[in-house]
């Protein structure tokens, strides 16, 4: 492509970040709206243009897997060389790098966890922790050190933080517990993660030689997910920058939910402020999801009131319109699962994928009766959080022999030498009926196949492209698509999106979790269910349970995130106010569909004659609801008329065919329908 060809290939907020090439920029860009393009584009035209060498780029994210679909994208655009990478990654290889010249000998091992070191220090003070109260102790030590907080200033700061200890324990203790680790830390012989950031920084600090030395190596900075950057991560970029302005920050501080994690969005909101003069760029065109997400997603956070940053982005649809948000109640947890599993079972009968439908929920624990659903349900997941992709013996095998198969696959097609190699360890055109681990290690498998095809088709890659490509996911364990639904925290869930979701447990004590205490803590509380509505690109199904057991006491309320807008909240009272109620839903629908209005209005005609024509009232047959839904889906045969809520199998028998005539626009005569 041509520069310009590239540019235009953007909408106009995009290419206002790909044309701004120097000098500090902020973009804020909401879920869906392209700024993973926006500054992949950037880059390019930078590096195209001539004003970017790209050996002198250094592009940070804060996942392994952000950061491999980055270096993917530019390969993409023809674009090589620039340094794609985490925090922790950049800084690891550059303190490896350095550490034999400033510090002398070599780098100390890397602990992998920290749970054995902090558990060592608790009982050095006779804490006695158990596995849960070291696993609390070890974030809160994880926060002090990326909070710049060392063991001597950690009550003040940590009260006035707003911090309220870990496993049980008082501010003091936890300093005494921090003083001790480090001493821990240090007989073994160990650093951990966050050292290898504090460390680079206490070199780049002391030695201007090897910081002018990083400066004359990276020019150019852009970090992506900015609003989730640690006062530790900032110091070091402060450091890597100098006094230079070259950056390029991307954030949403709608997507600011890691601030237990010592996460602050202040850097993202203050940045016009820290660089004079930078420019700053709205991404507001949500490409991912459809208009009935987009608007549900804004609705929720329209009901932050001051706790909605001036910096929050309004996401505006661009998608078609589509099929309604689906709310479900269940008596109990077990039904709510069965019912999931069973309308997962439905989308995947109508053709979605289901490596493209996600179950989210707040706690890992909430996993455990979906599993059982599924599992009943003959549908396959996978946990997300579960034995990394690349850790499997069936991937590790088919890895050594496809790299064992470059030489002698020359001259051959690589999807078909692909599926010859992962036939000999097992693979087979056809899925096994068997369930469990023979299933998921044809599953593993099969991803590798679907992978090379579409490497294939895209870049034209050899097998020698298809083996460096795995090299390179390894190394940022970005897996390749695996046929299963999703089962993951929404936590867990950022970054990511699927053509289906299905958020559980939206009830309170579940969200807001009931250890959110605070308005701060609540208002994150809230910017989780943002994350996870804006993960679903067409379906999302938002359910709670009424009760935790079969039988159990009913005592569950739904989350109050969803004040106004969860349906028939009017329940109970007056019939006049439910009227009233009704009449302002069908206000409001006609305000926000405006192109759906008058296909409403012929199906509440041909209601009224219907229910005239059986003498039964008109919401019998079909709530106002329900018709909405239809004029929004306008579905095309029974199979998509199904899914809508309201039309179980009776009413789709009995009025199904009358109603998509109405869709289709053709004239319904009742009688002659009921004389059939």
């Amino acid at each position: 492509m041509s520069t310009e060809e590239l540019l235009a290939a953007l909408d106009d907020d995009q290419r206002a970040v790909a044309e701004n090439l120097t000098g500090p920029l902020c973009v804020l860009a909401g879920a869906g709206t392209g700024k993973t393009r926006a500054i992949t584009y950037r880059i390019a035209n930078g590096v195209r243009s001539g004003v970017y060498n790209p050996q002198t780029v250094l592009a940070v994210t804060f996942t392994a897997r952000a950061a491999g679909e980055m270096r993917s994208r530019l390969r993409d655009l023809g674009v090589g060389g620039v340094q794609a990478r985490t925090f922790h990654a950049a800084a690891l290889r550059q303190l490896s790098y350095f550490w034999p010249r400033a510090v002398g000998g070599s780098l100390p091992r890397i602990a992998e966890h920290k749970a054995s070191l902090v558990a060592e220090a608790a009982g050095r003070l006779g804490l006695g922790a158990d596995r849960t109260a070291v696993r609390d102790l070890a974030g809160e030590v994880e926060w002090a050190k990326v909070s710049l907080v060392d063991a001597e200033h950690y009550v003040a700061k940590a009260t006035r933080a707003g911090r309220e200890g870990a496993a049980g324990h008082d501010h003091a203790t936890i300093a005494r517990l921090l003083s001790v680790y480090e001493d821990v830390k240090h007989e073994r012989g160990v650093i951990d993660f966050e050292d290898v950031l504090q460390l680079l920084v206490g070199i780049l600090r002391e030695q201007e030689s090897i910081a002018a030395e990083v400066r004359a190596q990276y020019r150019h900075f852009v970090v992506d997910e900015y609003q989730d950057v640690s006062p530790l991560q900032q110091r070091l970029l402060d450091l890597w920058l100098g006094r230079r302005r070259e950056i390029c920050v991307v954030g949403d501080v709608s997507q600011t939910i890691y601030s237990f994690t010592g996460a602050t969005p202040d850097f993202l909101t203050n940045f016009p402020r820290s660089y004079e003069g930078a420019k700053v760029v709205r991404l507001v065109r949500d490409y991912r999801s459809t208009p009935q997400v987009v608007d549900l997603a804004n609705r929720v956070l329209a009901r932050a009131g001051r706790h909605r940053s001036s910096a929050a982005v309004e996401l505006v649809a661009q998608r078609p319109s589509s099929v309604p948000v689906r709310f479900e109640t269940y008596d109990d947890d077990l039904a709510e699962a069965r019912g999931v599993a069973e309308r997962i079972a439905a989308l995947r009968d109508q053709g979605v994928p289901l490596s493209e439908i996600a179950v989210l929920y707040r706690t890992n624990s909430q996993s455990e009766a979906l599993e059982q659903a599924l599992a009943d349900a003959g549908v396959g997941y996978l946990v997300r959080g579960g034995e990394r992709f690349f850790s499997r013996r069936e991937v590790r095998e088919a890895i050594v022999m496809l790299r064992g198969a470059v030489r002698s696959s020359e001259g051959q097609p690589m999807p078909e030498a692909v599926r010859d190699v992962l036939a000999s360890v097992g693979w087979a055109p056809k899925a096994p009926s068997a369930r469990g681990a023979v299933r998921e290690r044809w599953e593993s498998l099969n991803s590798l196949v679907t992978l090379a095809d579409d490497l294939a088709a895209t870049r034209g890659a050899d097998m020698a492209g298809l083996v460096a490509e795995l090299d390179d996911r390894m190394a940022a364990q970005h897996a390749p698509t695996v046929d299963g639904v999703t089962l993951a925290s929404l936590h867990a869930a950022k970054g990511l999106e699927w053509d289906a979701v299905f958020i559980v447990g939206v009830s309170e004590g579940l969200l807001p979790i009931s250890l959110a205490e605070g308005d701060d803590a609540v208002a994150e509380e809230r910017r989780l269910l943002y994350v996870g509505i804006t993960r679903a690109r067409e379906h999302l199904q938002l359910s709670f349970a009424r009760a935790r057991q079969v039988g159990g006491r009913a005592s569950r309320k739904r989350s109050r995130f969803l004040d106004g807008i969860w349906p028939d909240e009017g329940a109970g009272r007056s019939r006049l106010s439910r009227r009233a109620a009704m009449r302002a839903r069908t206000e409001s629908f006609f305000e926000e569909n405006p192109a759906d209005a008058e296909l409403f209005e012929r199906l509440r005609t041909w209601r009224g004659e219907l229910a005239k024509a059986i003498s039964k009232p008109a919401y019998t047959v079909l709530h106002d609801t329900t018709l909405q839904q239809i004029a929004t889906a306008k579905p095309k045969d029974l199979r998509q008329l199904a899914v809508l809520r309201g039309i179980g199998a009776t009413k789709l028998e009995a009025y199904g065919p009358q109603v998509l005539a109405v869709v289709r626009g053709e004239e319904v005569d009742v009688q002659e329908w009921l004389a059939r």
